[in-house]
């Protein structure tokens, strides 16, 4: 009978030991549900429990968005927090809630170490979020997407220009939603709805179902509506 997962062969960008990480097969990702913000509930297996890669021997962690440059001094950085105190530990088998979220928190820390890039960054505290969600840790949830979004903004800053700015300011305008921060919630996903140089359809489509979202919020919190909901 068929696995649900399957070794890959990885080398570790700090230490250069090859090791095995598990994936989860494509027949095997039966998707039940996703959320607005793209948080996915699996029927059985969940492959976001796989994404994280852990070296054994270092205790080095990433993803495959990690560039392969390592500069000396993030190195340095690396053995003195993470490798010096690592005890050996073998993530390559099946991951239970809690070894999934070690390893994105040991991603995190690794990633932050290495200066990733921003958007990596945000995508392993969005993460994180969602096992929270999943777990339904309301608190711990709530204090991620904050951490997400403020580096998902610091994204938007900094990158302009050379990403999918119609998913980004989705994104930011969905986690302010749920993150209660409805006036610029309403202001992001404006921005995607009225943006004539944007033409991702489903971007647009999925900013109009969140703005109607946010008016139904605010009523339900008994909030004043902006000028520009009361029309509806």
């Amino acid at each position: 009978m068929l696995e649900p997962l399957f070794k890959i062969k990885v080398t570790c960008l700090f230490c250069k030991n090859g090791f095995q990480s598990s994936r989860v097969r494509p027949s095997f990702k039966k998707a039940v549900k996703t959320d607005a913000d793209f948080c996915t509930y699996y029927k059985e297996v969940n492959p976001d429990y796989y994404v994280v890669r852990v070296c054994p021997i270092c205790g080095f962690a990433s993803t495959e968005s990690f560039e392969e440059k390592f500069a000396d001094a993030q190195k340095k950085a690396f053995q003195e927090k993470v490798a010096n105190n690592w005890q050996v530990k073998d993530y390559s088998g099946e991951r239970s809630w809690d070894e999934a979220l070690q390893t994105y928190k040991l991603a995190l820390l690794c990633a932050q170490i290495k200066m990733e890039k921003d958007r990596n960054i945000s995508g392993i505290l969005h993460h994180i979020a969602w096992m929270y969600r999943i777990k339904g840790d309301v608190e711990q949830e709530t204090r991620f997407l904050q951490f997400a979004l403020n580096s998902y903004t610091k994204v938007y800053e900094t990158e302009e220009g050379n990403i999918n700015n119609a998913r980004l300011m989705f994104l930011m305008g969905e986690l302010n939603r749920r993150l209660k921060n409805y006036p610029a919630a309403v202001q992001w996903f404006s921005k995607v709805i009225n943006d004539k140089k944007i033409m991702d359809s489903a971007m647009i489509r999925a900013c109009r179902e969140g703005w109607a979202e946010v008016r139904e919020n605010m009523l339900e919190a008994k909030l004043e509506l902006p000028e520009e909901m009361q029309k509806k």
